[in-house]
């Protein structure tokens, strides 16, 4: 079994965040970076249906030149190689045009299986592998919490709300969205960092992929939260202060 995992390099969960310049995405001058964190899970699951079913399990990141660094990270954790799209100007791209790329790098690859994780850690738009499905034709289940091998496909459990679980199957090649928290991420070994210098890493452009990136959607401002304090008096008796108290709460600033 192939399985094509996509990647993405996103700013480290405890950096400082501030507008660039120009307010229209984040300064990255000082930041450092790291793997998604729900594709880290995609990747994870990927490694482990290698380790069952045998196969190849492919990397494959759209970002600028410093996400080798990642690509380099998802080698050492177990991916059998890497393709690297690379474009410094993907930060501005919107969901289709990196879909486009991703779908792109697949159709020739031609893998069984394509897992995403289920959101970026940055935009959080939930869209990158149901866009990537649409292009390619391809069946597809989000927020998938386990994934089976079958006979005739795989069977995956997808998460609802209020607690919900449902298992559907689906023939392949197909495409999930991977939820973060399935499995325990591994660590890149230190026998893994080696190895992973001399694994291949293809390298392409988005000419070279015949896709000319549009941006349908811009981002007009990024701006940091503004924050105000202000003192609110509730007046009447106990019952009507208690009432009112616990429609702030739940309506205003939505604790309850």
């Amino acid at each position: 079994m192939k399985i094509l995992v996509a990647i993405k390099q996103v700013p480290a969960r405890d950096s400082a965040l501030k507008p660039d310049s120009a307010a229209r995405w984040i300064e990255s001058a000082d930041l450092t970076f790291e793997i998604n964190e729900p594709d880290a899970y995609a990747l994870e699951a990927a490694l482990q249906l290698r380790e069952q079913h045998g196969g190849e399990v492919v990397a494959v990141c759209a970002g600028p030149a410093s996400a080798a660094t990642q690509i380099r990270e998802a080698l050492a954790k177990g991916a059998d190689r890497a393709i690297h799209i690379e474009d410094d100007g993907l930060a501005g791209y919107d969901t289709l045009s990196s879909g486009r790329l991703l779908a792109a790098a697949a159709k020739q690859e031609s893998p069984d299986l394509i897992l995403t994780g289920l959101q970026s850690d940055d935009f959080g738009y939930g869209q990158t592998g149901v866009v990537v499905a649409e292009l390619l034709g391809l069946p597809h289940a989000t927020i998938i919490m386990q994934v089976e091998k079958t006979d005739n496909g795989i069977r995956v459990k997808r998460e609802l709300e209020d607690g919900w679980f449902q298992w559907i199957s689906l023939p392949l090649p197909a495409v999930l969205t991977i939820q973060s928290g399935i499995n325990k991420l591994r660590y890149a070994t230190l026998m893994g960092i080696k190895k992973a210098k001399l694994k291949e890493v293809r390298r392409l452009t988005a000419a070279e992929l015949g896709v000319t990136p549009t941006q349908e959607v811009k981002l007009a401002q990024v701006y940091m939260p503004q924050r105000s304090k202000q003192t609110v008096l509730i007046e009447g008796d106990a019952r009507q202060q208690a009432a009112r108290l616990a429609a702030i709460l739940k309506q205003e600033v939505r604790v309850l």
